[in-house]
């Protein structure tokens, strides 16, 4: 994944942009994390333990750029707890589960739940790994079409596309078959999208254009400009629905049913319905994903795990920023250090909890 992004973006709704440098107004803290499990500890007691890391170094992973700043608001929090914070390492999902299960990396701020969990299971399932507290609540994942063909040519489920002279409206190579900007190799995304083209007999009309996600996405995102048919998977958090909003620019686009790879598990349509739609993946969440050996001797930093909880337009709010070109490793850091001094209350209220444990 490369740190420079390839398209300079359409303006976007100014609901998306960040007031200040993040956040246009404090939220109550229960807004941003709930309850914080019955405790109403303001400041630590005398017992607590100011910096229970200290002398422990963590290192976090993450897959892409855009969810640096989720990790990086998570390693700010262990370095107030005193950890030392190694440089985070970026690789793919499937070895990444790996290299957490054996401990070469103690965490990630970026598991999903549902479309992971097949790496979940292949690196030590609950032997060796443990998923701890909500990081992003309701991440979407879907089909989209622009709305212009959506309208004109009436299309209301993604098996429209069994139709070839539908399909050919999203032809962009010339063989006839509808070019759908898919999900890298090795997301998990990948897996759904051509369980879902086998499923819905979509084979033989639609191919998965897979390669750099925001490379396509960028070429898709032209297409629109220019006024021609586009077809794309993506999901939330994430600035491409800021530059392409559901309901204005795009719809998304029902599938016939509900059904899922058999690792996700027994999925019903209710968890794949959002916005009064079946988008034919689980309504998901994003969680922080670490080893039970790294858990068991820091339960400071498992308490703290247990209770962040982003926005999630304030991921999207943060992407749209690195889209924009704020996109180096030290705007990132900055973008993260400008949310906590937003919600300053409820972080130090995390960490008070924190220190309780110790």
């Amino acid at each position: 994944m490369t740190t420079k992004r390839l398209l300079k973006p359409i303006a976007i709704a100014a609901a998306l942009l960040l007031t200040g440098a993040l956040g246009c107004q404090q939220p109550a803290a229960d807004e941003v994390t709930g309850a914080l499990d019955g405790d109403t500890t303001d400041s630590p007691s005398e017992s607590a333990t100011e910096t229970p890391g200290a002398g422990t170094t963590v290192t976090a992973a993450y897959s892409v750029l855009e969810e640096r700043f989720q990790t990086e608001i998570v390693n700010i929090g262990l370095e107030q707890l005193g950890y030392e914070i190694a440089e985070p390492k970026e690789i793919e999902y499937a070895t990444m589960h790996v290299d957490i299960a054996n401990g070469g990396t103690d965490f990630t701020a970026a598991h999903w739940q549902r479309l992971h969990s097949e790496f979940f299971k292949n690196s030590g399932d609950d032997d060796k790994l443990e998923r701890v507290g909500t990081i992003v609540d309701n991440v979407l994942q879907g089909y989209a079409i622009d709305k212009r063909t959506v309208e004109v040519y009436g299309i209301a489920n993604l098996q429209d596309l069994q139709n070839p002279e539908i399909a050919a409206l999203f032809d962009t190579d010339g063989n006839g078959k509808a070019n759908l900007t898919g999900c890298n190799p090795g997301w998990g995304c990948e897996l759904v999208i051509e369980h879902h083209l086998a499923e819905y007999g979509l084979t033989e009309t639609v191919e998965h254009d897979q390669g750099q996600y925001f490379a396509l996405i960028a070429d898709t995102i032209a297409r629109y400009n220019q006024g021609e048919p586009v077809l794309y998977y993506t999901w939330t958090p994430l600035w491409v629905s800021g530059v392409l909003p559901p309901g204005e620019a795009v719809e998304w686009v029902e599938v016939p049913y509900t059904s899922l790879p058999e690792a996700q598990g027994d999925v019903s349509k209710d968890l794949t319905t959002a916005e009064g739609k079946n988008l034919g993946f689980a309504v998901d969440r994003q969680m922080v994903l670490s080893n039970d050996k790294f858990l068991a001797a820091h339960p400071a930093a498992r308490r703290f795990f247990e209770q962040v909880a982003i926005p999630i337009e304030d991921i999207s709010a943060q992407n749209q920023l690195m889209q924009d070109g704020e996109d180096g490793l030290d705007d990132i850091r900055r973008h993260a250090e400008a949310w906590i001094t937003e919600h300053q209350e409820v972080f130090d209220r995390w960490l008070a909890a924190a220190r309780q444990v110790n």
